[in-house]
């Protein structure tokens, strides 16, 4: 399946949970634990097949987690009648041309090391094992 796809579902399912634990009224409403549980396991579930895929993870985290933070705060103002106010808007914003930047560098970075042929870093244990 497409990677970006799978992040649009995470994003989705992250905001599902999130809107969902607002639902729940501090466990008044317990029947919205099921889908917070469900968002936010499958988020982190697909988070991880994306990361798979070989994206960068400061890319998918970046994009996951400012896109579930604009999400929550424009559908929270429409369901629950949260404040949205300009420097909300604002904040919003620099959030999106944050992530917009990390995409670009790692775009570019991508890029670079195609052109001199460098691997991609590969993890290494304690001890170098």
């Amino acid at each position: 399946m497409n990677k970006w796809l799978l992040l649009g579902v995470a994003i989705a399912l992250e905001v599902v949970g999130t809107l969902s634990l607002r639902a729940m009224e501090g466990f008044a409403h317990p029947w919205w634990l099921l889908p917070v549980v469900i968002g936010y396991v499958g988020a982190f579930y697909l988070v991880a097949k994306v990361l798979a895929t070989g994206m960068a993870v400061g890319v998918v985290y970046g994009i996951w987690a400012a896109s579930g933070v604009a999400l929550t705060a424009v559908f929270g103002a429409i369901i629950f009648g949260d404040p949205l106010t300009w420097v909300i808007g604002l904040g919003i914003l620099l959030i999106i041309g944050g992530v917009l930047l990390v995409e670009l560098g790692s775009q570019r970075a991508e890029r670079e090391r195609h052109r001199t042929g460098e691997p991609r870093a590969a993890l290494s244990t304690p001890g170098g094992e």
